[in-house]
């Protein structure tokens, strides 16, 4: 987190293999990190505009979708990377990114977790139950309801992160994985609610609500240490900081492909 240093559920909220930093070198790098990568996803020329249409039922290859306004995933949303080990999904959304409760992303044919990006205009909201792959940027909030799972970061540039009994997971860029593997898991209750610019977290006592009112700021990177994240409304982009540079290389590196 960064310019702010609450961080609202840890404890109750465990962390895995992942050190938390607030308002020091590492999350004001990581916050810029975050910024240029938002910045890099926003801007990559569309391969396809998918506007209007429910991302339930598709089944996407290596490639960039501009949606003009919202995107929603209601099913199952299947990213093919057709054998190629460097395929990268890249998803630009002008507006909100909602799934629906029990909604899934899954990967087929060696897609893997850490190159599939989500750069959402304002927020992103995660049904309750449902099972997320990928890397969110969102410029304002991100909030993960009930049992919503995620391989994968959330970080939120200007807003708040909030997550409600979940379980957040990712690692080294290996073999793909069909659906999330949490590393962490934990059951109490917490919320935060941060404002400036660059990624999230927080912290609190169980069963509370704390609204958090800095910067918070979350690095991502694909070849990540293990770093999972799970309590009751809590803020918690920021367990990955640092690790950003890797996530640019790999933008850079679908881009050349």
């Amino acid at each position: 987190m960064s310019p702010g240093s609450a961080i609202v559920g840890f404890p109750p909220g465990v962390i895995n293999d992942g050190v938390i930093h607030a308002a020091d070198a590492v999350a004001l790098q990581a916050q810029a990190d975050l910024t240029i990568a938002y910045l890099d996803a926003a801007n990559r020329p569309s391969d396809a505009n998918l506007s209007g249409q429910d991302l339930g039922g598709m089944t996407l290859t290596s490639g960039v979708y501009t949606f003009t306004s919202s995107a929603q995933l209601t099913g199952t949303l299947t990213l093919d990377a057709e054998g190629d080990p460097d395929a990268a999904f890249i998803f630009q959304i002008s507006s909100t990114l909602i799934t629906a409760p029990n909604s899934t992303v899954e990967l087929i044919n060696g897609a893997v977790y850490c190159r599939v990006f989500w750069q959402v205009g304002s927020s992103a909201t995660l049904g309750t139950g449902s099972d997320f792959i990928g890397h969110i940027f969102a410029l304002t909030t991100i909030t993960a309801n009930t049992g919503a799972s995620v391989m994968g970061q959330l970080l939120a540039r200007n807003g708040a992160v909030t997550l409600d009994t979940n379980e957040i997971s990712n690692g080294p860029c290996a073999a793909p994985t069909l659906s999330p593997t949490p590393s962490v898991t934990t059951t109490s209750a917490t919320t935060a609610t941060p404002t400036s610019t660059t990624a999230a977290p927080t912290t609190a006592g169980p069963d509370s609500t704390t609204a958090l009112t800095t910067t918070t700021t979350t690095a991502t990177g694909d070849e990540l240490p293990d770093t999972g994240e799970t309590n009751y409304f809590v803020i918690a982009g920021m367990l990955i900081i640092g690790l950003a540079s890797g996530l640019i290389f790999y933008l850079r590196r679908s881009r050349a492909r």
